[in-house]
């Protein structure tokens, strides 16, 4: 007859819901993952099954019961790498649409936004444009295969432990924070100096011309202009968002690395 003792059942379920709360946070910032329009259940269904995957394979587990004060500061440092990690993925993405609301900005396209539930308000259809199509390159890439990956080696790179997390990973954490500015204008620069060189001719040549009225052309010439330069821009930014992509993937292992310090 099988018999199984209390201690052995709260091993198991230590070791079930360890990774568990890890795994939730990630899928509930992580890019894709956590888009509202994902259902709640879905998102913990796919935690826990990745949970029961991932605890037998990990090595060391604490001897700390769930219910305990050694136990809830597991808990915060669980929740805190799987933060970590998807906020520092979702960087990429939100330097995307920074990219993509400069460049409507300067093609006069402020006044075209709508409420988007993943963000929690209005979001300017060029730059969601610009998020979908990073969306859709990070599913080319298997990049969120390759997250969930990452997330998986992480329990022996960053075992589970009551230890508090070393302040360099968040101070990574801030510094590719920072990059998000940087990374959009990059990616925006080529069609913001087209369009600028634009708004420089139709000024010349409203000084040359006083009787042709600008402001009646202005706004048609800068947004058809805008298009051609997204037409013919968009190969060469895509290559950028691949690479913007790859480097927050390699920004995540060495977060793991440092928050483990």
């Amino acid at each position: 007859m099988l018999s199984v003792t209390s201690a052995q059942l709260y091993a198991w379920i230590a070791a079930f819901l360890w990774p568990l709360f890890r795994l939730l946070a990630l899928i509930g910032t992580a890019p894709l993952f956590g888009e509202s329009t994902i259902p709640r259940r879905a998102k913990v269904a796919l935690a826990a099954l990745m949970a029961v995957i991932i605890s037998p394979t990990i090595d060391k587990l604490p001897l700390a019961p769930v219910y305990s004060f050694e136990g809830l500061l597991i808990i915060l440092n669980e929740v805190g790498i799987g933060l970590a990690v998807g906020f520092t993925m979702r960087l990429a993405f939100a330097a995307v649409q920074y990219a993509g609301e400069t460049i409507g900005l300067q093609m006069g396209l402020s006044f075209a936004s709508f409420y988007d539930r993943s963000s929690g308000g209005q979001t300017m259809v060029l730059g969601r444009f610009l998020n979908v199509v990073a969306m859709l390159m990070f599913l080319a890439m298997d990049g969120h295969l390759m997250l969930l990956a990452t997330l998986a080696d992480s329990f022996a790179a960053l075992p589970i432990s009551p230890q508090p997390l070393s302040g360099a990973g968040w101070g990574a954490v801030a510094a590719a924070g920072a990059s998000v500015f940087s990374s959009g204008l990059l990616l925006a620069l080529p069609l913001i100096a087209a369009l600028l060189t634009l708004n420089l001719a139709m000024g010349i040549l409203n000084r040359a011309s006083p009787q042709l009225s600008i402001f009646a052309v202005g706004f048609p010439v800068t947004l058809a202009g805008g298009f051609l330069m997204m037409m013919l821009v968009m190969p060469q930014m895509s290559a950028y968002m691949g690479r913007l992509l790859d480097n927050s993937l390699a920004a995540v292992g060495m977060l793991l690395g440092q928050l483990g310090r």
